[in-house]
């Protein structure tokens, strides 16, 4: 039987590069965060455009895209009046995208198991 390779060991982070890491994870860890992330998904707005889809406040939802802006996940312009926020790291589209489709398993599995067995 063939050895095993073992992988590549992964290096070692340094706390600033764990800090920084941490920054991202808890820029996630709010759902109001997470609704703000699947409207820029969609497409780009403004501020104002995200307060409205969002139903909460203007206080509130600027809060929290300013915790988006500082973690890089966001960009913000001006135009004219308007301020507009898109996604500025692509990598944010493929994180939410990978975490749904593992949520989307794991329920299917769920769903799967509770399924109503006639034969029993």
């Amino acid at each position: 039987m063939p050895k095993k390779k073992n992988p590549e060991p992964k290096p070692v982070l340094s706390d600033t590069a764990l800090e920084l890491i941490a920054l991202r994870f808890r820029a996630l860890s709010e759902p109001m965060r997470l609704k703000l992330l699947n409207l820029l998904m969609q497409q780009e707005h403004t501020v104002g455009q995200l307060v409205e889809a969002s139903g909460s406040g203007q206080a509130n939802v600027s809060k929290h895209l300013a915790v988006l802006r500082e973690s890089g996940m966001i960009g913000m312009r001006k135009e004219g009046l308007s301020t507009w926020c898109y996604i500025a790291d692509p990598v944010v589209n493929e994180l939410c995208e990978m975490m749904c489709r593992r949520l989307r398993e794991e329920m299917e599995a769920k769903a799967r198991a509770l399924a109503f067995d006639p034969k029993i």
